[in-house]
């Protein structure tokens, strides 16, 4: 629903900056969500226009452009309905262009902060369906920062520093402690022997399966796996 907002004292068909407000939810910031809102209010002369109804004009348009920002970014009709109401409820809520500019400014920044929970829950998706990945296919040697890229949709540099601030590690050295983890389990409660192990958790080159094994238990497979509780 777009609105038309009319400049009483000079007779213009003024309308908010809507792209300006669509670049701020799009920015996510909300340290300058006060100062752009009242810039776009300015420049329609909000503030000085007396006829409530021009005032609901601009104010729809804003309402507008900030539900349906919402709805892109996953918030349903019923969450933003339960939170601000519907657009014949605005009327009631807002007596005075001060009320009304409050309620616009709690619409953007709710709108902002659903975009960073939005983000952030996208991210932990991103990582967590990466790391499933990894777990499903760690036997496989050529598995790769590149094959685990394509399979969650991102490219391999964002995938790698998406990686390391959310688990705290690389995605390599995440790989190579899943297969040390499932080597150890087959060494301990298996008698399978120690190159079976190794190209079973992805090593097809026994003698550096040893060396990463022992560089991460302090032992050689076999070592670990003589001391070993027999399962």
């Amino acid at each position: 629903m777009a609105a038309t907002a009319v400049r009483e004292t000079a007779g213009d068909i003024i309308r908010p900056d809507t792209d300006r407000i669509k670049e701020l939810l799009r920015s996510g910031s909300l340290d300058s969500c006060g100062q752009v809102l009242d810039d776009v209010l300015k420049q329609t002369g909000f503030f000085g226009i007396q006829s409530f109804m021009v005032r609901l004009y601009i104010c729809m348009d804003i309402f507008v452009a900030a539900k349906d920002f919402a709805s892109e970014i996953g918030v349903t009709d019923e969450q933003f309905t339960r939170r601000f109401g519907t657009v014949r409820d605005i009327e009631k809520k807002m007596i005075g262009a001060g009320k009304m500019a409050e309620y616009l400014y709690e619409t953007i920044s709710q709108c902002i902060i659903w975009r960073a929970e939005s983000v952030r829950d996208s991210v932990s998706d991103s990582v967590e369906k990466a790391k499933a990945y990894i777990d499903r296919n760690y036997m496989n040697y050529d598995i790769s920062l590149r094959s685990v890229a394509d399979e969650v949709g991102l490219s391999p540099a964002y995938l790698s520093g998406l990686f390391k601030k959310e688990v705290g590690q690389n995605l390599s050295d995440y790989l190579t402690d899943v297969r040390i983890n499932k080597a150890k389990s087959l060494l301990c409660c298996t008698s399978k022997m120690v190159y079976e192990v190794a190209y079973e958790v992805g090593f097809h080159d026994y003698k550096y399966f040893s060396q990463i094994f022992k560089k991460h238990t302090g032992q050689t497979p076999r070592q670990f796996q003589s001391s070993a509780n027999v399962c």
